[in-house]
């Protein structure tokens, strides 16, 4: 027998199909009264995930992260890296074999100060990216190296063209760079300073997005003449695939993250058969996933001596509430990882690299107090491993942006450092 209870639980669930007076019908006055009740019971959370936040905060861990640095039992940070970023690695569910790069020269501009090249190059057996190498001219070489790596930005018709100058530049793109970037293409600046600089277009962006079997030609072909309409209509096709696209990697049992991560490891492992290149310097800079990207190559490759991560510092207990819905996503997301490593920690994989992260105050992505808990966590870890003076921890007054003053403050870190 159906308890009144449930009787009113059920028609709860119906209220909305039933027709105008069919309600009343069907309950007193009383019962609506208890209905009222029954959902006024029901406490408010304010997460974005609503009543099923205590749940899942329940779940979270609650003590420290147990492959911190800053637990006692790590005292050697060689040990820790190997322990801490195996378990990294494990978790990204990605270990393509290794392979010859065996580029192709595809085009060569000459640029004045510099030369740029368009590359293809293999990051496993079955990968092959594209790629701009800018190289200066008068410069000694060996070189320092700088591996430039672009953001999100839900625009991804177009990738490693947001940080090079482009001859005839969209004014769709152009102005992106100016939302962004105060209109400077910074792998462009770098090489004016005298590093080889070299940008991938990340998977599902750029010459790699997702294209579909019935996609009209200008989806396919990019032309100059393309609508700034059609080029918004792309990435928002784009951005509502990325929950099915990310699925279908799951479905398949690898993670979005590590191709990410390893193109760009494998990236660097092509920079080191160029001859310009000095393999003792190399750094890394990028804003938004171009900072969590520029965050874990120093994480997961030894070979980087300095990084810049700009708009992407969290720590994740902070973000669980209400911060996830624009910042991790099937892109960025690696299944398991809070029960070991705070995000935070991740970034200290790099030592003994040098580390500069710059946040805006303004950047509503993160939970304001979980960025300053990570920088505090950050330099501890560094002053634990006795290299205090190679982190920089930064708050500009700013949103989520790459501006003037943080690009100085960032090419004074990598002079310094590299």
């Amino acid at each position: 027998m159906v308890s009144r209870r449930e009787f009113l639980q059920w028609t709860a669930g119906a209220l909305p199909f039933l027709e105008a007076g069919q309600a009343e019908a069907l309950l007193s006055s009383a019962d609506l009264g208890l209905l009222n009740q029954e959902k006024s019971t029901v406490p408010k959370t304010g997460s974005d995930v609503g009543s099923l936040f205590p749940f899942i905060n329940s779940q979270a861990v609650k003590t420290d992260f147990p492959l911190s640095f800053l637990a006692n039992e790590f005292k050697d940070l060689a040990a820790w890296k190997r322990q801490a970023r195996g378990k990294l690695l494990d978790l990204l569910h990605y270990a393509p074999p290794k392979c010859e790069p065996r580029p192709e020269l595809v085009e060569k501009v000459d640029k004045g100060d510099h030369v740029r090249e368009k590359i293809l190059f293999h990051t496993t057996p079955d990968i092959r990216v594209p790629a701009y190498v800018l190289i200066p001219k008068n410069v000694k070489f060996p070189a320092p190296a700088v591996v430039a790596l672009h953001d999100h930005g839900g625009f991804y018709f177009w990738g490693k063209e947001k940080l090079i100058e482009n001859e005839d530049e969209h004014p769709v793109l152009a102005d992106f760079k100016k939302q962004y970037y105060a209109g400077v293409s910074i792998a462009s600046a770098l090489v004016r300073q005298g590093y080889v600089v070299i940008v991938i277009d990340m998977f599902y962006w750029g010459e790699r997005r997702m294209i579909l079997d019935d996609d009209p030609a200008d989806w396919r072909e990019r032309p100059r003449s393309i609508s700034a309409a059609r080029i918004a209509a792309f990435n928002q096709r784009a951005g509502q695939s990325e929950q099915l696209v990310g699925r279908t990697i799951f479905s398949a049992g690898f993670t979005w993250a590590g191709v990410i991560f390893w193109d760009d490891v494998r990236t660097v492992d092509y920079l080191l058969t160029r001859p310009e290149v000095d393999p003792k310097r190399i750094a890394c800079v990028g804003l938004s996933v171009g900072g969590l990207r520029s965050c874990h190559l120093a994480a997961l490759d030894d070979r980087i001596k300095a990084a810049v991560i700009v708009g992407w510092m969290a720590s994740f207990p902070a973000q669980l509430k209400d911060h996830v819905r624009n910042s991790i996503g099937l892109t960025k997301l690696v299944p398991g990882l809070y029960r070991y490593l705070d995000y935070p920690d991740v970034a200290t994989l790099g030592m003994p690299a040098a580390l500069l992260i710059i946040n805006g105050s303004k950047d509503r992505l993160f939970d304001l107090e979980g960025v300053r808990q990570s920088y505090d966590k950050i330099k501890a870890c560094y002053k634990k491993a006795g290299i205090a003076e190679k982190v920089r921890t930064r708050f500009y007054d700013t949103p989520h942006e790459f501006n003037r003053d943080m690009q100085a403050e960032a090419w004074e870190w990598l002079r310094k450092w590299v």
